[in-house]
């Protein structure tokens, strides 16, 4: 979809998913008819067509690890869980500060085309999104309902040669529907070097598809290989707190 989109050099969401999900988002507009509408995502990002805003911001984020509650597998993905009344973000394209609820990962079944967005007709092996949401509504649900309501934070991945097993073993260890306390765990850990981003407004990108959502999409990716510190902590960490071994040991 053409859409305007600004860059900034810097300093999916989890509904209940109705039946129709699993049809394809030609048939989502059936029951949302916001699908079809004009500030849909996820976009191509076209970098020729991408203008730099000088007015936009460096921005910034306030994790706190203690912040971290739960981590479960809805069948899809993984989602981690945060108290969300404290976990702070701001600056850049946000005219506030946001508080982070969750993140998730999209992945596909090929090694290089389980993002989202698409850069320059690319599309990378996967995509993180951390769901902040504007704190001078009530709470969540009503930030839905507004222009300003939500921002997602997006960091494309790319995965290393070796990779694939150690990915299918991690997704093979969460069982499906398996939830488990999860604490001490700073996302701000898998942040790329370079925080330059592009930003645009649009929307969630499964049901309901509400269009209150800033996007800021970090411009450079990270690279997922077994002898990157992070991973590998973040990888052993995300097991041991969910207590299990391979299907059929453990919890």
């Amino acid at each position: 979809r053409a859409k305007s989109v600004a860059f900034k050099p810097g300093a999916g969401n989890f509904h209940d998913i109705p039946l129709n999900f699993f049809l394809g988002p030609d048939h989502w507009h059936k029951l949302y008819p916001i699908a079809k509408g004009k500030n849909q995502s996820p976009i191509e990002i076209n970098s020729k067509d991408v203008h730099y805003d000088p007015s936009l911001l460096p921005w910034f984020v306030g994790y706190d690890p203690v912040g971290a509650r739960t981590i479960a597998n809805n069948g899809r993905t993984c989602k981690v869980v945060f108290d969300d009344t404290f976990d702070r973000s701001g600056y850049g394209p946000l005219t506030g500060i946001y508080r982070l609820r969750q993140l998730h990962f999209h992945w596909g079944s090929s090694n290089d085309h389980g993002s989202e967005h698409i850069v320059d007709g690319v599309k990378y092996a996967g995509e993180l999104h951390l769901v902040h949401w504007n704190p001078k509504y009530s709470n969540y649900a009503e930030a839905l309902r507004k222009y300003d309501g939500v921002t997602i934070l997006g960091i494309f991945l790319i995965l290393a040669h070796n990779i694939p097993v150690l990915l299918k073993r991690f997704l093979f260890y969460l069982i499906k529907g398996k939830e488990a306390p999860f604490s001490n765990f700073d996302p701000s850990i898998l942040f790329p070097k370079s925080w330059d981003y592009w930003t645009y407004h649009g929307s969630f990108t499964t049901p309901p598809c509400e269009e209150c959502v800033t996007w800021i999409l970090l411009r450079e990716p990270i690279v997922i290989s077994p002898d990157q510190v992070n991973f590998s902590w973040t990888l052993v960490s995300l097991l041991s707190c969910l207590g299990v071994g391979p299907r059929g040991q453990g919890g």
